[in-house]
């Protein structure tokens, strides 16, 4: 085990987290991950999004104390956390993707906005909470669609209704800690606020609906031609485990040093993992093997941003973080994942085994 694993389980072991959005993709990953570090969790989420899940596949349940509850309640999310009495709260509960937002707008406003709202007053009544992570998304920021990454201090935007929720969760949060847990009253109140961008995160055990990789490996398991809608579109693409140990860097770093990192944080990929989706798929399918392959899907579909990347150099440069695994690594590590879901093994053990890989590198 390398210094910053024993630096990381040092810290968490035994520390009480409460997650929000535990039952999704990025959130079974890190409910797996903070068990092994030793934390207590208490996670906070609607039933699983998709089926199958890997919440349920890695038997996430058996390792958190987890609630079904909504976000939107604002009555219930006080009461567990009153109950939970967290040190650290990690919110990742969202209605997460671009197409359902044109489809379903009022509930991804409602979430994604009420339910950080709602998140950061259950916080003001929990007098045991120290740090507070928000995640939101790269698509917080105005899109420009230039060639440069986009800084934490450009102006929030959005095109759609996901991307514009998610700019509101940002200036939420900062009127919240503007206004009750300012960093100029950090002795009075104790509480450090930050806010996590990342997006494009992919890895294995994603079921969502209307996503690059999940879209291919449903096609790839069945036997069909993956459909690409937007082969030029180039996004920061990076595994799942490496914006989550920036959440749980800066979570960390809020709790030990307070308001000093209580601002917002990029976490993407090395500059040149920012890559087409063509080449994704084309990696992918080559990674995969025999009888893998992909078509142009030439219907018409919402808008989407073309061009977006995110210069991380403020979270190497204050948290020491930087991205580990390169984006081949990252598609060998779906390849292998999905492998093993078809074989039926055992994917909490994958998960695992994937996360001490990463810690290793």
């Amino acid at each position: 085990m390398d210094q910053r694993t024993e630096t990381m389980r040092a810290f968490w072991q035994g520390k009480r987290v409460f997650l929000t959005g535990h039952t999704g993709f990025k959130g079974a990953w890190l409910s797996l991950w903070l068990h092994t570090l030793g934390a207590k969790v208490t996670g906070y989420a609607l039933d699983p999004p998709t089926d199958p899940s890997l919440f349920e596949l890695a038997r996430v349940d058996q390792l958190v104390h987890s609630v079904t509850a909504d976000v939107r309640d604002l009555e219930r999310l006080k009461e567990e956390l009153a109950q939970a009495r967290p040190e650290i709260v990690i919110h990742m509960a969202a209605q997460p993707l671009v197409r359902d937002s044109y489809k379903i707008p009022v509930d991804t406003y409602a979430i994604n906005v009420m339910g950080t709202v709602h998140l950061l007053e259950a916080v003001r009544s929990c007098p045991s909470v120290r740090a507070v992570v928000n995640v939101t998304t790269d698509k917080v920021y105005e899109n420009r669609e230039w060639a440069w990454g986009y800084r934490e201090n450009e102006p929030m935007g959005g095109y759609d209704p996901y991307s514009n929720s998610k700019g509101c969760s940002e200036l939420v949060t900062a009127s919240y800690r503007s206004s009750y847990f300012n960093p100029a009253r950090y002795q009075e109140h104790r509480v450090a606020v930050a806010t996590a961008r990342a997006g494009n995160v992919i890895g294995g055990g994603d079921w969502a609906g209307d996503r690059l990789i999940p879209d291919c490996i449903r096609a790839i398991l069945a036997g069909e031609a993956v459909q690409i809608r937007n082969p030029h579109a180039i996004r920061p693409w990076q595994h799942v485990l490496e914006p989550l140990s920036g959440y749980l860097t800066l979570a960390q770093r809020l709790y030990e040093e307070g308001v000093r990192f209580a601002t917002g944080y990029n976490f993407g990929p090395a500059e040149e993992d920012a890559r087409p989706v063509g080449w994704i798929v084309e990696k992918l399918c080559a990674g995969w093997g025999w009888g893998a392959g992909y078509q142009i899907d030439e219907g018409d579909h919402p808008h989407e941003a073309h061009y977006l990347k995110l210069d991380c150099s403020k979270a190497r440069n204050e948290l020491g973080w930087t991205p580990r695994w390169s984006l081949a690594r990252t598609l060998d590590s779906i390849v292998a994942w999905t492998q093993a879901y078809r074989d039926g093994a055992d994917l909490r053990e994958v998960c695992l085994q994937q996360i001490a890989e990463y810690e290793a590198s």
